[in-house]
């Protein structure tokens, strides 16, 4: 009777020790800005099913980043009630993400571009006044992707799903923003990984049930 005193003892300490840990606030990690997520094969069924995010804010506040490889099938002028400059006629609408799908963010870039918000030659921007001047003032060199929407996560959530490992983090890169065709990203960017489980995860059928 006493052994099993103690080992039940032992059992629901273990089990204190187990919600304790469950409860714990994650870790603020290092801010996350300027890289890009991509899920881990972890997030199947939801919006962020093998999707690459990049991350253009990451602080105490939160973070907020733009989903790249979800393109929709309307396109600026569908949803946009002021004339456009020819150049923006016919620019794809891009699911940023499931927060408010209405809102309007856009990335552009540039070679000459100086100064830059997210990374190297890369900004984000909500004015509607500056994509306008943007499409007028057009530049062969210049690139551009509009989104409707964003990924939003509130204080410290982000953290506990990187501690949760539901992410990959790599770096961006402005031909990764732009330039690889967004059906292929998300494995385009794994086989360049020097992790053999990433490779690996690149190569796995849409459905692992096909298996």
């Amino acid at each position: 009777m006493k052994k099993r005193s103690v080992s039940l003892g032992l059992k629901n300490a273990a089990v204190r020790c187990r919600m304790a840990s469950e409860n714990m606030p994650a870790k603020k990690t290092k801010s996350l800005k300027g890289k890009l997520l991509l899920d881990g094969g972890r997030l199947g069924g939801s919006f962020f099913h093998r999707t690459v995010v990049l991350v253009c804010e990451h602080n105490a506040k939160g973070a907020m980043g733009l989903v790249l490889n979800r393109p929709s099938e309307n396109r600026l002028e569908d949803v946009f009630d002021r004339e456009l400059p020819p150049r923006l006629m016919g620019e794809i609408l891009y699911g940023g993400g499931p927060v408010q799908p209405a809102a309007l963010s856009y990335l552009h870039g540039d070679p000459a571009m100086e100064s830059a918000n997210v990374i190297d030659r890369v900004s984000v921007g909500h004015d509607i006044d500056e994509l306008l001047e943007i499409g007028k003032s057009w530049v062969p060199s210049r690139r551009l992707r509009v989104f409707a929407g964003y990924a939003g996560w509130s204080p410290l959530q982000l953290d506990k799903e990187m501690e949760r490992e539901a992410w990959i983090v790599h770096p961006a890169t402005a031909a990764l923003v732009f330039d690889v065709p967004s059906a292929d990203l998300w494995r385009h960017i794994l086989r360049l990984s020097k992790n053999w489980e990433h490779r690996l995860l690149a190569e796995a059928p849409e459905n692992l049930g096909w298996n």
